[in-house]
């Protein structure tokens, strides 16, 4: 009896200490006082994006959103901030947005970023950052208003309408 109950308990302390390790390095990073207001190193699979709880794996499409108590919000994906902000009700104008760029592979300050419209996302929105203006790419405003609106890759009367 004593055996079985061994063979039981262990595996679930071990889950449970797992879980409890993976909780605290996420919440750790996001916990840091940005006072720089600077984007944020992170480790893969350790931050997850507070809006559709994707882990983050590399820097491509993720953005970084510092609020007013120097809190470092991570995104796996630019739309999801911007859902995330409208959700929280926070101002963009009160905040700290930085984007990876996919030209120059650097974060920049997503607000100055240009956007194409039709790559492939995380969250399949289609909003890939650039440093660098080229045709057909669009402002921060733009995004913005598209990604309110539902004017998305995810939806496919946008996406029949961007691609060939």
């Amino acid at each position: 009896m004593m055996r079985k109950l061994i063979l039981i308990l262990f595996p679930l302390l071990a889950l449970g200490l797992l879980a409890y390790i993976k909780y605290q390095t996420t919440r750790d990073i996001t916990q840091i006082n940005n006072h720089e207001q600077k984007p944020l190193e992170f480790k893969d699979n350790t931050v997850q994006c507070p809006q559709c709880y994707m882990y983050l794996v590399g820097k491509k499409h993720t953005a970084q959103a510092i609020d007013e108590a120097h809190k470092t919000h991570f995104f796996d994906d630019p739309g999801c901030l911007i859902l995330w902000a409208r959700d929280q009700k926070k101002e963009l104008k009160t905040l700290t947005l930085w984007v990876f760029a996919m030209d120059s592979q650097t974060w920049i300050d997503m607000k100055k970023a240009y956007y194409d419209i039709k790559e492939i996302t995380p969250m399949e929105y289609g909003f890939a950052a650039y440093e660098s203006s080229k045709e057909g790419f669009i402002t921060f405003e733009e995004m913005q208003l598209r990604m309110l609106r539902g004017e998305t890759m995810a939806n496919p009367k946008i996406k029949k309408n961007l691609l060939p």
